[in-house]
């Protein structure tokens, strides 16, 4: 049965527009499947605004969406602090991984190699070790990345970076939420 609403709360939210910032602002609405948004915060208690969390105390992180590859979402994420890469959001993959040539730029050295099993197969590909990876006000410090000279272009954002939220792709950004018991 196809739900046709779904009810999302949420404390804080960094979008950008009027309108798109006054229901991000708001603490529930309802999202309908059509992507559009309807302010419920006169239902929702008393209708004023309470203080917002500050997004490094939040458990929910907005991503913009810049544009979409067949589909699939890319977001800007910075690798250490100074290296940024737009990279595909990918919910099917394991791990976050990137070109040898964006590895090379970056100064990314392969530790270790590997077998990994891709949609085209399995394929020889490398680990290697970011001390950050952000996108949005979302941050990991020490992850270990996947190295592969067999991807061009975009890199793979995988679930080692959002694994431990609940994703929701939206028309112009993805919000995530942290599950409850999930590591901080």
């Amino acid at each position: 049965m196809t739900k046709l609403f779904a009810l999302v709360f949420l404390a804080v939210s960094l979008s950008s527009g009027s309108t798109k910032q006054s229901l991000a602002q708001s603490e529930c609405f309802i999202q309908s499947q059509d992507g559009r948004s309807i302010d419920l915060s006169r239902l929702c208690g008393d209708g004023q605004k309470k203080p917002q969390a500050t997004p490094r105390n939040s458990n929910s992180f907005t991503l913009t969406v810049k544009r979409r590859i067949g589909g699939t979402p890319t977001v800007d994420v910075t690798f250490n602090g100074q290296h940024s890469y737009e990279m595909l959001f990918d919910t099917g993959a394991s791990s976050t991984v990137i070109s040898a040539d964006m590895a090379t730029a970056m100064g990314i050295k392969k530790e270790r190699q590997i077998m990994a099993s891709t949609a085209g197969g399995i394929v020889p590909a490398y680990l290697g070790r970011v001390s950050s990876l952000q996108s949005g006000t979302l941050a990991h410090k020490n992850l270990v990345i996947g190295i592969s000279d067999h991807i061009s272009g975009l890199g793979l954002l995988g679930q080692d970076f959002f694994g431990d939220y609940d994703v929701t792709i939206k028309q112009d950004v993805i919000v995530l939420q942290r599950r409850l018991g999930a590591k901080k």
